[in-house]
């Protein structure tokens, strides 16, 4: 089984050795240099996510991709995910034909609508419009990673007329996903815009998603369209050994839900809960020997192509990011395909 393995990252705010808060500045030249150990220890793909809050630092991805393109050389650079019903698809498709053209045609492109809602009225939009804008804006970006010229109608913006976009992205155009967290409608989408399911796993048995999968099996010939490769994406986190990566992440983890949970109305985040997930549900945390044994049975059981890894979660240090990073790209990654070519 061919399978791509990948890493995500937010540039969630990180804290230095004597437990202080990094500036953001700090944050994203460290993101960048995780990049460049990645692409030195193998790693296939490094995603960066869109944000506009003060717990991630990345709210411009491809500015930074573009600064690690610059110093790497095989790893592909793209977005985990780029929020497309807040952005100009447009702008997005030149600034990833862009990006394409510095890396010497490595960019892809993650687009979803975002699990965080501040980009909107940042950015002038309504929540009222949420399906149309996503629907509408991902319409014309399908469009323009296919076709020479762009003629398009609608609500959200004025129409196209036989407009051509530059620059272009070349003739083995460009990688484009979309990232689902998990409703039908949102996979048929997919399927009907011809583009790649990157299916957002952050917690749970993730066989629970096995009908997702399946439904985008029948979508595609229902529709008479194209297979193309499935993604999972899902948080974990790899130490030498299952209890050091256990209790070096999880204060870090406890310090983000807990957070969130605030926000959204959770209840308290606690370590049983926590451990559970690790064990049964969808974080791959442990020695490379367990993270590698739990991504090739989720791989092997949802029949996927490619699975990445959120490998920072919370403020955890640096030196603990670059060090998972090592272990994934040289420990796990291989060990992966040597389980699926068994």
């Amino acid at each position: 089984m061919t399978i791509e393995l990948g890493l995500d990252t937010f540039g969630d705010v990180t804290i230095d050795a004597n437990g202080a808060q990094k500036p953001m500045d700090q944050v994203i030249r460290d993101v960048v240099e995780q990049a460049v150990v990645a692409d030195q220890a193998g790693v296939h793909f490094i995603g960066l996510g869109e944000h506009h809050r003060p717990d991630f630092a990345i709210s411009s991805p491809e500015v930074i991709l573009a600064a690690i393109a610059g110093r790497t050389s095989k790893i592909h650079l793209g977005t985990a995910v780029t929020v497309l019903s807040s952005d100009d698809p447009i702008r997005v498709f030149q600034r990833f034909s862009t990006l394409n053209a510095i890396s010497n045609g490595r960019a892809e492109v993650i687009l979803g609508r975002g699990s965080f809602t501040e980009s909107y009225p940042l950015f002038g939009y309504s929540m009222d419009d949420y399906e149309l804008l996503f629907e509408e804006k991902l319409d014309i970006f399908a469009k323009l990673v296919r076709e020479p010229s762009l003629t398009w109608a609608g609500e959200t913006r004025t129409p196209l007329k036989n407009q051509i976009v530059y620059p272009p992205v070349g003739p083995q155009g460009l990688t484009t996903w979309v990232g689902v967290g998990g409703s039908p409608e949102s996979v048929v989408r997919v399927v009907r815009q011809d583009l790649q399911l990157m299916l957002a796993i952050i917690g749970g048995d993730p066989r629970r998603f096995l009908p997702y999968i399946d439904l985008y099996h029948r979508a595609v010939d229902q529709l008479g369209k194209t297979m193309r490769p499935i993604g999972i994406h899902s948080p974990g986190f790899v130490a030498e050994t299952d209890e050091a990566a256990q209790e070096a992440l999880w204060p870090h983890y406890q310090t983000m839900f807990g957070r969130l949970g605030r926000e959204r109305g959770w209840p308290p985040t606690t370590k049983e809960r926590f451990l559970d997930e690790v064990h049964h549900g969808s974080l791959y945390v442990g020695s490379p020997e367990t993270v590698a044994k739990k991504i090739a049975a989720a791989v092997r059981d949802l029949k996927i192509q490619r699975f990445d890894m959120k490998y920072a979660t919370g403020p955890q240090p640096h030196d603990q990011l670059l060090n998972c990073i090592q272990l994934y790209g040289e420990k796990v990654i291989p060990m992966v395909r040597d389980l699926l070519a068994s």
